[in-house]
C-alpha cells in the first residue's frame, strides 16, 4: 500500500475568466511536478467519482445544495458570492472535487491505501453549511469527515488546514460538534476576516502578515501538537493550501516547501501513533503555479515517508 492520487479531468472543467487565480493551470502545475520529481511512478492514480446529493447534504444545508443545482449557468456566469462564480461546468467539477475526498476516506478506511492526495478543484474550506464563498461552493473537507463518520462510526477526526486563508467554512460546519478537532493557521487580519471565537476542539492559529517558517513551526509545535497527540484522532484529514508560500500574492506569508513537508512529516508521526497511518489530503489554495507545483510534492513526499 502507499499514496493514492484522486483527481478527475472535469475538475479542469471550473472556468470563471481567463484572469482568475483558481485556474485550471493549477492542476497542470502540480501534474507536471509529480512527473518532474518521478513521484508519478510509483503513486497510484485513480480517478474521482462524484459525490451525490445525500454526501453533501451530510455537510451542507439541503435547500443550499439544491439551489446551487438550480443555479448553473447553460452559458455565462452566475454569481453565487462576490467572489465565487458558477460556470456551466463548474458543478460538475465540484461534484468530483467532493467525491474525490469521499472515494479517499473509502480507501483509507478499508485498507486500500495508506494516505490519499485530492488534486481537485474548486476548493472548499470557505464553503459554510448554507454558502458559498471564497472561489469554494462545497466544502470537500467537511464531507470527507461527515461521510467517515458516518459511514465508518468514527467519533474523533482531526481536521487540520495550513492554509494562507482562515477554513472560516470548516469552523462553520464543525462548530459545535466535539467530534472534530479543527486547527486552522492563517494570516491575520486578511480575508475572510470573519474569524470565530474558536473553542475547545476549534483551534485558531492566526498569524501576522510576514511569519517566516521557524515562526510557523514553532507556534504549530506548541499549539496543535499536543492538542492533536491528546485528542488520539481516528483520521486525519488535512486541507492543504500552498498560498502561504513566499512567491503567492495571493498571502503575506514566507514560507517555502520544507515548511510544508515539515508539518506533513509531523501529522504522519501522529496517524503512525493514532489511526494506522491514515491520512486524506485535499487541494486547497496556492496559486503561484511553480511553487504550488514543488510544494505539493514536498506535502506529499512528508505523509508518505
Amino acid at each position: 500500500m502507499s499514496l493514492v492520487m484522486i483527481s478527475h479531468p472535469s475538475c479542469g472543467f471550473h472556468e470563471v475568466g481567463d484572469d482568475h487565480p483558481e485556474s485550471p493551470n493549477r492542476l497542470h502545475a502540480i501534474n507536471d511536478q509529480l512527473i518532474a520529481s518521478r513521484l508519478d511512478a510509483i503513486i497510484d492514480k485513480q480517478q474521482a467519482t462524484q459525490a451525490t446529493k445525500e454526501q453533501l447534504y451530510l455537510a451542507h444545508d439541503k435547500a443550499y445544495v439544491d439551489s446551487v443545482f438550480a443555479s448553473v449557468p447553460e452559458q455565462g456566469i452566475v454569481e453565487l458570492a462576490p467572489d465565487t462564480q458558477l460556470g456551466p461546468r463548474s458543478l460538475e467539477a465540484a461534484l468530483y472535487a467532493a467525491g474525490a475526498n469521499v472515494m479517499a476516506v473509502d480507501l483509507v478506511m478499508q485498507g486500500k491505501a495508506q494516505q490519499a492526495f485530492c488534486a481537485v478543484r474548486p476548493p472548499g474550506h470557505h464553503a459554510e453549511y448554507a454558502k458559498a464563498m471564497g472561489f469554494c461552493f462545497f466544502n470537500n473537507i467537511a464531507v470527507a469527515a461527515h461521510y467517515a463518520m458516518a459511514q465508518y462510526g468514527l467519533e474523533r477526526i482531526a481536521v487540520i488546514d495550513f492554509d494562507v486563508h482562515h477554513g472560516n467554512g470548516t469552523e462553520n460546519i464543525f462548530f459545535d460538534d466535539e467530534r472534530v478537532l479543527f486547527c486552522s493557521s492563517f494570516e491575520s487580519p486578511f480575508f475572510p476576516y470573519n474569524m470565530g471565537p474558536g473553542n475547545e476542539h476549534i483551534l485558531n492559529l492566526p498569524m501576522p502578515a510576514g511569519t517566516y517558517g521557524d515562526e510557523f513551526m514553532q507556534a504549530i509545535g506548541d499549539k496543535w501538537l499536543p492538542k492533536i497527540d491528546a485528542f488520539a484522532p481516528q483520521l486525519i484529514l488535512i486541507s492543504a493550501g500552498f498560498d502561504s508560500h513566499y512567491e503567492d500574492d495571493m498571502g503575506h506569508f514566507n514560507l517555502v516547501e520544507t515548511d510544508f513537508h515539515w508539518l506533513s512529516a509531523e501529522l504522519k508521526k501522529l496517524a503512525v501513533k493514532h489511526c494506522d497511518n491514515k491520512i486524506v489530503a485535499t487541494l486547497e489554495g496556492g496559486y503561484a503555479l511553480n511553487a504550488l507545483g514543488r510544494s505539493v510534492i514536498a506535502h506529499i513526499k512528508g505523509i508518505m515517508e
